[in-house]
């Protein structure tokens, strides 16, 4: 029988017109055998800081003076074997859809391909969840499964099982997705002025390593970072 694993996605700038210079995809995945414990460890972290069950772990609640459950969740994702990253940066700043015959819609799901093809393995199967924060939520789903199944020649669907839309305040996973995407994209956006985000960024620097602003070792499996730059004018 194949493995089964649950792979959690979310993203960060990806609309074509919101002026950000980088957009930010990234998953979080784990055999689905462990997601249940995964999940409960996590609710663990939130109850031991005095947080009700159904308190969102976001980057946009990180404040400078309350890190201690954020920092909690980073170390124990580290910290936890069957818990893995992967995070694609794409630069937005000079696109050129035109000449490629492209729209931004289908520039994105090539995005997502190129962030979700390093861990997907043609011997196992894969339960894809989003966090789709736009009113075209159910739209991309059914494309982003059509142009992964698609890509992996997976017509008959074996690999890729399944693509779809959770609520991430009801998954402890997503909100660690979440987290780690906000952290990435903190990074490479250049920003600096919340303290409590630094601490956080500078905690996942030290644990993994990396400056989280340049692409990792293609066989990463802790954390994987891909940085993605147009093709300039004329190449």
């Amino acid at each position: 029988m194949s493995a089964i694993f649950n792979v959690y996605c979310d993203e960060s700038c990806h609309l074509e017109n919101d002026r950000q210079p980088i957009m930010v995809l990234g998953a979080v995945w784990c055999p689905l055998e462990r997601a249940k414990d995964i999940s409960a460890q996590l609710a663990g972290i939130k109850a031991r800081h005095g947080l009700k069950a159904q308190f969102e772990i976001k980057w946009t609640k990180v404040s400078g003076s309350w890190v201690a459950p954020y920092l909690d969740f980073i170390e124990y994702f580290f910290a936890e074997k069957d818990l893995h990253f992967r995070a694609l940066i794409a630069s937005k700043g000079g696109l050129r859809h035109d000449d490629f015959g492209q729209s931004h819609d289908e520039w994105y799901y090539k995005m997502y391909f190129d962030m979700l093809k390093v861990l997907f393995s043609p011997h196992a199967q894969y339960r894809v969840y989003l966090d789709i924060k736009d009113t075209r939520g159910r739209v991309k789903v059914a494309r982003l499964h059509e142009v992964l199944c698609n890509n992996m020649y997976d017509f008959s669907r074996e690999i890729v099982e399944r693509v779809q839309i959770i609520r991430s305040e009801e998954s402890e996973i997503m909100q660690l997705a979440d987290l780690l995407i906000g952290a990435v994209s903190y990074v490479n956006r250049g920003q600096s002025a919340n303290n409590g985000k630094v601490l956080l960024v500078n905690r996942m620097r030290e644990r993994s390593g990396y400056s989280l602003s340049r692409t990792t070792l293609f066989r990463e499996e802790k954390l994987n970072l891909f940085r993605w730059q147009p093709q300039e004018s004329g190449a």
